[in-house]
């Protein structure tokens, strides 16, 4: 088609027109891609953790019910249990023991959890691979705890949890009932919270207002509030990330709207060339917009590519610490790699769209102007 080859044509005169101009535009473009490869960090980032844990809590009891004295997480009678597991439309009711182990020498809090797994019995432990890598442990191999009365009591490693796990179980150590109870000074009949199974997921509200009701101390949670919660503290992270580089991207958006708004003498002089040997205004604002297309798509292909390897590849070395969040037992994962249309499309009118655009008004201004008066100046 003739459009076709017209825009082939000005394709290749506006590479030949960067091209004279190498060295503005390699600079901007540097600069470009570094805020694309930022932003498509931090996007990937909170965009594929989040999709993580909307998969992991697929597995997550629906209800979590805690019981709540002056405001704050106690534990739970038995008797609780009993009430709730009678109620209408609860499939499934069962108690929960876990805690949090302070550990000194290394200044790390353990999650404690009590196991019914067979390899679990009393004085020994099953230990996530966080703990494991921390505490230099291995199969077979005891470590001391510090019983609520005082007391030390040694633990043997039973089993070192499977990489895999690492994500949900980095600072996990598995005990059984009497060994959590001893080790917490937990009463027998208590539990920490309880977990319940719905019979039809669409009621998971209505039975929360039900327990609500029942025992008015109590604070059931749902599966989907968690996830929330989750969504929330990563997208709070990756703000967090963005604002602190705010004045890098601030300063590029100057830096890219100076440079597209502004035409140099030797450009406005080329614009009135191309107008004095038959050159139509639509046909010189395509030029330039052709120009503003190639630097801002180059910029976003090797900023999203960049970002992608940085993200998947590299584990997100540069921005682990902000968005992570601060511990001593870091759990060593790779993400899955997921890239949605979301972060795409919102890249893409963040850094190529505006840039683009920005070229139109300063090139219609002197692609107006009379070719004689452009070319004395």
């Amino acid at each position: 088609m003739a459009w076709i080859e017209k825009q082939r044509y000005l394709l290749d005169l506006a590479l030949s027109s960067l091209l004279r101009r190498r060295g503005k535009n390699l600079a901007l473009v540097l600069v470009f891609t570094t805020i694309v490869f930022v932003l498509a960090s931090i996007f990937f980032f909170t965009g594929s953790i989040k999709r993580e844990a909307s998969l992991v809590l697929k597995g997550s009891p629906e209800v979590v019910v805690q019981k709540l004295v002056a405001g704050r997480h106690d534990l739970v009678p038995e008797s609780y249990l009993t009430r709730i597991s009678g109620l209408p439309g609860v499939k499934n009711a069962r108690g929960r023991l876990w805690g949090y182990y302070f550990e000194p020498t290394v200044g790390a809090n353990l999650t404690v959890m009590v196991s019914d797994a067979d390899v679990v019995r009393q004085e020994t432990m099953v230990i996530g691979k966080g703990v494991a890598r921390t505490f230099q442990l291995q199969k077979g191999q005891v470590m001391r705890f510090q019983c609520a009365d005082g007391t030390e009591r040694d633990f043997r490693v039973a089993e070192v949890l499977s990489p895999e796990s690492e994500l949900l179980a980095s600072d996990l150590v598995l005990v059984s009932t009497q060994d959590f109870q001893r080790l917490f000074g937990v009463k027998k009949g208590f539990y920490t919270d309880l977990v319940l199974e719905v019979r039809n997921s669409k009621e998971t509200a209505t039975v929360a207002e039900k327990i609500k009701r029942l025992l008015p101390d109590t604070r059931p949670i749902l599966r989907s509030e968690i996830l929330r919660t989750y969504e929330a503290i990563f997208d709070w992270r990756g703000g967090l990330l963005l604002f602190t580089l705010g004045g890098a991207a601030l300063a590029f958006i100057i830096f890219a709207w100076d440079k597209a708004t502004s035409l140099s003498f030797e450009e406005r002089r080329e614009i009135g060339i191309l107008k004095a040997v038959g050159w139509e205004t639509s046909e010189v604002i395509a030029l330039k917009t052709w120009e503003g297309i190639v630097v801002s798509l180059t910029s976003f292909l090797i900023g999203t590519i960049a970002a992608y390897v940085h993200v998947f590849v590299a584990s997100y070395v540069l921005f682990e610490p902000v968005l992570k969040g601060w511990s001593v037992l870091y759990p060593q994962f790779h993400l899955i790699p997921f890239v949605g249309p979301y972060e795409l499309v919102a890249l893409l009118f963040l850094t190529v769209v505006p840039y683009t655009a920005a070229t139109i008004v300063p090139c219609w201004r002197a692609a107006i102007i009379d070719p004689d008066e452009v070319m004395r100046l």
